[in-house]
């Protein structure tokens, strides 16, 4: 039996539709994955840093995590501005500075900089690395609320089993009993950590809202660049950041170090960013937010970190959760293609 024109043109759009979806699931994973080792990157670079006799506990408390963040946000931009510039988008950057979007770009970034990575980091030093990537890990269904809100994009229900799989999943990877510890910095490391799931949450909606009319790539280049010189200027001298950073600048080995890590998270979140263009905020997230479990395999992998029962079964959850997100199991079975 032939096949008539108009079914040739609507199986075409079925196929280049189902590309799509399939390449924007590849890129939301690929974030997670590059966001993990990041994170991992991050931890080195952390580790490099030497303390500073009777001044560090004062300085490891809240100078040093929110350093960290400044120099990756900062070298991350810089990537970006190489990557963007050779391009020969750099042009497309500064237009894109004086527009609504980009206005609503800066704004994301100061949600996903500042408050949200900064957040990240001092809910890590405070409350320990278990407990503040069990609670950022919550962000996915914090941006899905908002997106469903704000942005009026569907959330089937298949998604939400499989956010809510992926973040369960992410809690048993990261969860450890509690040994002791800083009662007082504990409870205000929850605190910042809550505080981080919000502004990754609330920063994908407005990014996406901003990039309605501007290239992801610029995009992101603006978000990082925002979020390095606001806590450079504003941030950093009052928590006496400086000291940490004028002395990362003179060890050159810790340098390179966050400078590589740096180069994790501009693809990281390049990959984010367009993620959450192509197939969603909800769906975006939800990939991305595997980087709980990339992480802990990367330290597993190249750390010699122990491979425990929790991360197993974690790990299992969270593959589970990002599959259904990304794949429709009745489309996938019959056709092969990306829901």
């Amino acid at each position: 039996m032939s096949i008539s024109g108009n079914q040739k043109a609507i199986m075409m759009k079925e196929k280049l539709n189902a590309d799509f979806a399939r390449k924007g699931v590849l890129t939301g994973l690929f974030s997670g994955c590059t966001w993990g080792l990041n994170s991992v990157l991050l931890g080195l670079a952390l580790g490099l840093i030497p303390l500073m006799g009777d001044d560090a506990g004062k300085y490891a408390l809240f100078a040093i995590p929110l350093a960290a963040a400044c120099m990756n946000d900062s070298f991350a931009g810089l990537w970006l501005l190489l990557y963007n510039g050779g391009a020969g988008r750099f042009k497309e950057i500064i237009r894109s500075l004086k527009t609504f979007p980009g206005l609503m770009v800066c704004v994301a970034a100061l949600l996903g900089g500042p408050i949200a990575n900064g957040g990240y980091l001092l809910g890590i030093s405070m409350a320990g690395p278990a407990y503040a990537l069990t609670i950022t890990a919550l962000y996915p269904i914090v941006g899905a609320l908002l997106s469903r809100i704000f942005l009026k994009q569907h959330i089937v229900p298949r998604v939400w089993v499989g956010m809510l799989l992926s973040v369960i999943g992410a809690i048993v990877i990261s969860y450890v009993p509690p040994e002791g510890g800083n009662s007082e910095t504990f409870y205000l490391g929850l605190l910042f950590a809550s505080l981080a799931a919000l502004g990754w949450g609330a920063e994908a909606v407005l990014a996406v809202f901003g990039m309605s009319m501007i290239d992801p790539k610029i995009a992101i280049n603006i978000r990082e660049l925002t979020s390095g010189l606001f806590l450079a200027i504003f941030v950093l001298p009052i928590v006496g950041g400086w000291v940490i950073v004028s002395q990362v600048f003179t060890l050159p080995g810790t340098l390179g170090a966050f400078a590589i890590a740096a180069l994790a998270a501009a693809v990281s979140y390049l990959a984010w960013y367009k993620a959450n263009t192509t197939i969603g905020v909800a769906k975006g997230m939800a990939l991305n937010g595997t980087y709980v479990m990339w992480g802990v395999i990367f330290s597993v992998v190249f750390l010699n970190s122990p491979l425990t029962q929790n991360l197993v079964i974690g790990s299992g959850l969270v593959l589970i959760g990002a599959t259904l997100v990304a794949i429709n199991p009745k489309e996938f079975f019959k056709k092969g293609e990306v829901a």
